[in-house]
């Protein structure tokens, strides 16, 4: 029979899959013997059922009730028991860390008879009443669907009728009549009144709770995660312990190393007389964690001992959320906390210093898109003016954008192409699209454990909280700040590194780690973190099989990318090489009628092209440079066919004589023009039909090889033949090529060798691979047409036409473009790869599509055995890193998703 429920005292860490990631920690902790309130989990499994059939799983209802009979029964008290009623939290706790994202119900088991039992047994009746009106507001949105709005409404209009600044100058009375307020909006809204039956309230609580995991900002943050939509979510059901019971009582999240740096450390935030739900809502500022030691030294000293010891036992930054009650230390959650990159990487460095892990450990907690994020540029601080304001740098980078004021404002100018700064009084997950949509968030209030914090730092986002010098208006769109007014629209810089907001677009800089790439110094204030990069990178070149190569079509972007680690090019376009000044000249070629016009619009065309090849080996001299040859179609080299029949239209209607040129041009076009270009006259099609053109290219490549040898260098260039689609081709093209090469060997009497491949970029390519490989000597996917002629995309298009609507229904949880289609174009890739070196022992292949420089595809690389990748310069960093982490044995990667 399956079983669905698991006490606090069975199970641990190892078992998230099953417990979520919350219940297998508090299973953890109880099992360590931290002060854990007693509970229980209803499991994932549990979840998947009721979300498959929309009912509640068979034997659940048994389970749970047999569960809270033990747990009544060691606390001596019922659930909504009238004179001293035992009450219940019930939380959400998926695999992956979703904060936020789901939903929870605190104050379980109140109603209005037990909340006056509640009242006379604390000696609290404030205390009592804000825990029913808690549940009340709780309970109404998450399970009984009520607008969340609607409460906030009734509560401001109560505070602003008392005159009160926060919900601590409300009074027991005020309390007691909002709840009867809040239960007077329910049976308005639903037709319902509020359930007084404390079973009923858990039975619902948990079935709503399984219900959030398909709710929309859940499926928006899985997606932008990259989290399966299939895990579910399991419930965690926990005995109340009460940080509202007065000032004795409090609520705080507490890291054992900063999240934003990485700097050993307390830090975190405490607020008193408040549940925890305060404390991540930003509704009241919080005080730093240090703090606590002064008003509770014995309490303060608890919570740094187990901090201590959950770090030592999970060897990893750890996130813990606590209560204090009436003096009493609680531990509510721990988890492997979020952290920036920045963090990332000095904690991984730190931990492998401090012998807590291995190397190979550190390397797999850190990622190739954190390393991108630490190689964005930052502010140059020197050349901005004084800050509008500052806040709590809550997680680290530069952005600019116009401030705006709500989600669905920034979602709308997103899609319409403009950066944006979302800017609230403090962010609700119900804000997660603006969040996603935003360059960075900005919030008033709120400090480094609120929700803008955990979830912008979760995401890479810039952002900054507790910016208490501004004050929001949201109905009036705008922000003021001393004597200034920022109206929505208004472009803001907001730093996430020391918190700074200023006016207009601040100049930007290299980042220290970009700076270390490029030049190999990482400048004195970044020297710990550029020091934790280097050790990152050194131990992943030290590992990693996979070879990392650049796109680079100019000598100065193949010395970029050798400066940062290239082991040479795997894609160099030569059409690159046609564009500016030399278009006349192709333009001539295109236009020749007969064989001595094409034969000197050539011949002009191969002493720039040779300098090109020079250039370009010499940057990269002792390394491969793949050369592709010509590849897209030529109209493409000549004026828009609309722009030239307008030229033409209007000289006609100014009655002056059109031009001779333009007509010609025109005609060309027209004669050229294919309704599918990408599928049309182009790689080796046109290098078949077209004379001269593939001799021409190939004698510059050689002429420069030939050069640099003279020059004392050594040149090691390849020759590679695009849009294969039949060996047939290849055979043809290569008798051509090797005719040249064998022809400036002999003129220059300097022997000229470049083996002579292919890209497979089509299906019939990878599928009959085992036949090409007879001609080719080495392989390289272009991934991007493959991508295209394996799903039918025509990429320009669908990326705009449907994609977004794609990934909402969940068909794509990745664009293919983005990641590697594993089970399409990743299948051809494994049928090219095994059948081209069965044919080919030893066949060198790589891939030169985009997917080169992703972190996930450069695994599924690794996995089928591909010898390098070929991404963009500024990716080749990310390549290595990554490359590193897929050869680690087993990459167990820190769960801080």
């Amino acid at each position: 029979m399956v079983r669905y429920v698991y006490d606090f005292t069975v199970g641990g860490r190892d078992m998230a899959g099953l417990l979520g990631g919350k219940g297998a920690n508090l299973a953890e902790m109880t099992r360590m013997g931290l002060p854990v309130p007693p509970g229980f989990t209803v499991t994932t499994e549990a979840c998947r059922a009721f979300l498959t059939t929309g009912t509640e799983p068979n034997g659940l209802a048994r389970e749970i009730s047999d569960h809270l009979t033990a747990l009544e029964e060691a606390a001596g008290r019922r659930l909504g028991q009238p004179d001293d009623p035992l009450l219940l939290s019930v939380r959400s706790g998926a695999r992956f860390s979703m904060p936020g994202m789901m939903e929870t119900i605190l104050d379980i088991g109140l109603g209005d008879e037990s909340v006056l039992g509640l009242a006379k047994s604390s000696g609290n009746e404030r205390f009592a009443w804000d825990s029913y009106r808690r549940l009340v507001q709780m309970f109404g949105s998450t399970v009984m669907g009520v607008d969340s709005a609607l409460f906030e409404k009734a509560l401001a209009r109560l505070k602003e009728a008392r005159g009160a600044a926060d919900d601590l100058g409300l009074d027991a009375a005020d309390l007691a009549g909002l709840v009867e307020m809040y239960k007077e909006l329910i049976r308005q809204e639903t037709g319902e009144y509020f359930p007084q039956s404390p079973a009923e309230q858990l039975r619902r609580a948990v079935l709503a709770v399984f219900a959030s995991w398909n709710g929309e900002r859940a499926r928006l943050y899985r997606r932008r995660e990259h989290i399966p939509d299939d895990l579910g979510t399991a419930v965690n059901v926990q005995t109340m312990v009460f940080g509202n019971l007065g000032p004795d009582s409090g609520s705080g999240v507490a890291f054992t190393r900063d999240p934003a740096t990485g700097a050993r450390g307390v830090y975190g935030d405490y607020l008193s007389n408040a549940q925890g739900e305060d404390v991540v809502a930003g509704i009241r500022n919080t005080v730093p964690l240090d703090e606590l030691g002064r008003v509770n030294p014995e309490a303060f000293a608890q919570l740094r001992d187990h901090m201590r010891t959950l770090e030592a036992h999970y060897r990893d930054l750890c996130d813990i959320e606590f209560t204090i009650e009436r003096g009493r230390l609680w531990m509510l959650q721990t988890r492997v906390g979020k952290r920036t990159a920045e963090a990332a990487f000095a904690i991984a460095a730190e931990l492998a210093d401090e012998g807590l892990i291995t190397s190979d450990e550190g390397l797999a907690r850190v990622s190739g898109d954190g390393l991108a994020r630490l190689m964005f540029p930052r502010f140059d601080t020197s050349a901005v003016g004084e800050a509008l304001a500052h806040g709590i740098p809550a997680s680290p980078g530069a952005a600019v954008g116009a401030a705006v004021f709500d989600s669905a404002e920034a979602v709308r100018r997103a899609a319409a192409g403009e950066k944006v700064v979302l800017v609230r009084q403090e962010t609700t997950p119900d804000d997660l699209p603006g969040m996603v949509a935003a360059q960075a968030v900005l919030t008033s209030r709120g400090g480094k454990t609120s929700h803008a914090a955990v979830v912008a730092r979760g995401m890479g986002k810039v952002c900054v909280c507790g910016a208490e010098e501004i004050t929001v208006d949201l109905p009036g769109r705008r922000f003021t700040v001393g004597g200034t007014t920022v109206e929505e629209g208004t472009v803001i810089s907001v730093d996430g590194s020391d918190g700074a907001v200023y006016a207009g677009a601040a100049p930007l800089v290299d980042s220290a780690v970009m700076r270390y790439f490029e030049t190999g110094a990482p400048g004195e204030r970044s020297a710990r973190l550029v020091g934790a990069v280097v050790g990152a990178m050194q131990h992943a070149d030290g590992v990693r099989r996979l070879g990392v190569r650049a796109n680079a079509d100019t000598p100065e972007d193949a010395a970029r990318a050798r400066r940062f680690g290239a082991e040479g090019i795997g894609l160099c376009r030569t059409e690159h090489m046609f564009l500016g000044d030399r278009r006349q000249l192709v333009e001539a070629m295109i236009l020749s009628r007969t064989d001595a016009e094409r034969e000197r619009a050539l011949d002009a065309l191969l002493p720039l092209q040779r300098r090109d090849f020079i250039g370009i080996l010499e940057a990269m001299d002792g390394l491969p440079v793949t050369i592709r040859l010509l590849d897209p179609p030529l109209h493409e080299f000549l004026p828009d066919r609309t722009e030239l029949a307008v030229r033409l239209a209007a000289a006609e209607a100014h009655g002056t004589p059109p031009s001779a040129h333009d007509a010609e041009l025109l005609d060309a076009v027209n004669r050229m023009h294919e309704e599918n270009p990408m599928l049309g006259l182009r790689g080796v099609r046109l290098g078949l039909v077209a004379p001269g053109l593939v001799a021409m290219q190939v004698r510059a490549i050689a002429e420069a090889v030939v050069e640099r040898k003279r020059a004392g260098g050594d040149p090691r260039a390849e020759i590679m033949v695009p849009l294969i689609d039949t060996v047939k081709e290849l055979r043809l093209v290569r008798e051509e090529v090797e005719q040249v090469l064998a022809d400036v060997s002999k003129e220059s009497g300097v022997p000229v060798e470049c083996p002579v491949g292919t890209m497979i970029e089509l299906p019939r390519a990878a599928l009959t691979a085992g036949r090409i490989a007879e001609e080719a000597q080495f392989f390289s996917f272009g991934t991007n047409d493959l991508t295209q002629t394996t799903w039918g995309f025509s990429r320009d298009d669908v990326e705009a036409a449907f994609f977004s609507a794609y990934l909402d229904k969940g068909i794509f949880t990745v664009s293919p473009f983005e990641t590697i289609d594993r089970e399409g174009v990743g299948r051809l890739v494994e049928i090219a790869v095994a059948e081209g070196r069965a044919a080919r022992p030893g066949l060198k292949i790589g891939v030169c599509g985009e997917h080169g420089g992703d972190p996930d595809s450069v695994h599924f690389f690794h996995g089928v055995g591909l010898d390098y990748v070929s991404c963009s310069p500024f990716r080749v960093p990310v390549a290595r890193l990554e490359a590193g982490r897929a050869a680690l044995p087993e990459t167990k990667t820190s769960d801080s998703r």
